[in-house]
């Protein structure tokens, strides 16, 4: 995992809004088909196990119908931004019962009962205070949460996500939080079709976890690296992503920007771009 293996590898950044509209069960059967050659093969550029990287399917903005096609064709865990579209989501397919839950966006501490409630996994934990409105609202509910401690590794004002300074004294506080089961790091890169800029995101949050890992907590696990989305997935699968979250190449554009579907810590209106 080494950007001197593989200089050539593009973000596709620049596909924003190209991809086609998956409509029925065949779609999503050929969409996910063509992200896992591709995950794949970034897999074998750099000697890793496809099977140590897990595909979560971002299904934030589209329609229970949709979603319900792409259920058929195989997803079990829907990624999903905004607490309330994902319990919304959650209370109108609770059917599926073998169907879980993954919110990936930046959480509020008055919907942290939302998150409690369908969440089988939350991506975003980057506040003692967000920490500890799951763990009470978790422990009313007589359930755990995986979680991972998002980082900022762009450096940039708008994002979201701890400094990589303050991780080490974060995962410290959380053994305290009994509900939550820390799992690993995530990230959102540079959307940037400079893909060395957008690969130095991922080094970083990979050497981040890696010296963590050695004398991280009791009970705190830094197995996991939740980074790459649509458009740059497979630098990150090179740079040790176990998970990667996509969205547009396996669902299809969606109709706004980028900006309007993620919050922004200097104004929910001001987000920077991200595609997954």
């Amino acid at each position: 995992m080494s950007t001197d293996l593989h200089p050539a590898t593009a973000t596709r950044h620049d596909q924003h809004g190209q991809w086609p509209q998956a409509e029925s069960a065949d779609d999503f059967r050929h969409n996910l088909t063509a992200v896992h050659a591709r995950m794949t093969a970034a897999c074998q550029r750099v000697g890793r196990n496809p099977a140590s990287v897990r595909l979560l399917p971002v299904s934030k903005t589209k329609p229970e119908a949709v979603l319900r096609q792409a259920y058929a064709a195989g997803c079990r865990m829907l990624g999903e931004n905004k607490p309330q579209e994902a319990h919304r989501k959650w209370e109108a397919m609770a059917d599926l019962a073998d169907l879980r839950w993954s919110v990936i966006g930046h959480l509020q501490t008055n919907k942290a009962k939302l998150v409690a409630q369908c969440a089988s996994e939350f991506q975003a934990l980057d506040s003692l205070r967000v920490a500890e409105a799951l763990e009470r609202r978790l422990q009313a509910e007589g359930r755990a949460l995986d979680v991972f401690v998002q980082v900022n590794t762009s450096g940039e004002a708008s994002k979201y996500g701890l400094h990589p300074d303050e991780v080490a004294a974060f995962l410290r506080e959380l053994p305290a939080f009994s509900a939550l089961r820390v799992r690993g790091l995530m990230t959102l890169a540079l959307f940037s079709a400079e893909a060395e800029r957008v690969r130095q995101c991922f080094v970083l949050l990979r050497s981040l976890r890696d010296r963590l890992r050695q004398d991280a907590p009791a009970g705190v696990e830094l197995g996991e690296l939740s980074m790459g989305m649509s458009g740059d997935y497979e630098i990150a699968i090179e740079e040790g992503a176990t998970v990667v979250r996509v969205g547009q190449a396996i669902f299809g554009a969606r109709p706004m920007p980028d900006s309007y579907y993620w919050p922004s810590s200097t104004g929910d209106d001001a987000k920077a771009g991200e595609t997954h």
